[in-house]
């Protein structure tokens, strides 16, 4: 499981620009990025072996501890643990939501495994991925204005 944000505003950093070596961060070759600006809707998904969630939007905006429990972990996880069997082992990155002593609590009593997962590693996530993706597709569909 995985939480994301997309913007109905391009954010795209998909630009290639050639420089000389050492000029990297001269501000001919650097571009001003806000990120999520604009209208974001924050979603939540899962992917397994053979299937995956429905896309989730997240009724309160950002993921913080409490809702990570109560819009992820209890109605989500649970049911994704039971469909999976005994042997589920729950996948999540290390983001600060994930970590604190409610989750961890929340978890335990539920028994639910949750895997060994590096630090700030989301090229080890399959679902960042499918996040990239998602986001190339609504960029693609995106009306961005014309000069006249």
């Amino acid at each position: 499981m995985d939480e994301s944000r997309f913007s109905t505003r391009s954010d795209s950093q998909r630009v290639l620009i050639w420089r000389e070596i050492g000029t990297r961060f001269y501000p001919s070759n650097t571009k001003e990025r806000h990120r999520y600006g604009g209208f974001g809707v924050p979603v939540l998904g899962g992917i397994r072996l053979n299937g995956r969630t429905e896309l989730h939007i997240l009724d309160r905006g950002s993921v913080t501890e409490d809702s990570y429990c109560d819009e992820v972990l209890l109605p989500h996880v649970r049911l994704f643990r039971d469909a999976i069997g005994p042997h589920f082992i729950f996948m999540e990155p290390n983001a600060w939501p994930h970590r604190i002593l409610a989750v961890e609590e929340l978890l335990e009593s539920e028994d639910i495994t949750r895997m060994d997962w590096p630090a700030t590693s989301p090229d080890l996530n399959l679902i960042e991925h499918v996040w990239d993706d998602l986001g190339r597709r609504i960029a693609a569909r995106l009306h961005h204005p014309e000069t006249t």
